[in-house]
């Protein structure tokens, strides 16, 4: 089995490990309501996405539609 000669500096460490973070969510602001939104995704408060409104936000949970 490899053994190590010699200890792994701290900032060798660091420098492998510089890609190993998490990256904060992209947040942004409904313009309706002004809540919170992940980007790309319906807001969950008012029901719109891009400036228009969804079918399938304006659905309660647990209803479903007929096709």
């Amino acid at each position: 089995m490899a053994v190590p000669k010699k200890k792994t500096s701290k900032s060798k460490q660091g420098m492998r490990r510089a890609h190993d973070f998490i990256t904060a969510s992209n947040v942004l602001y409904c313009k309706e309501c002004g809540s919170s939104v992940l980007a790309h995704n319906v807001c969950k408060g008012c029901g719109t996405y891009n400036g228009r409104n969804t079918k399938v936000a304006s659905l309660q949970e647990g209803t479903t539609e007929a096709k």
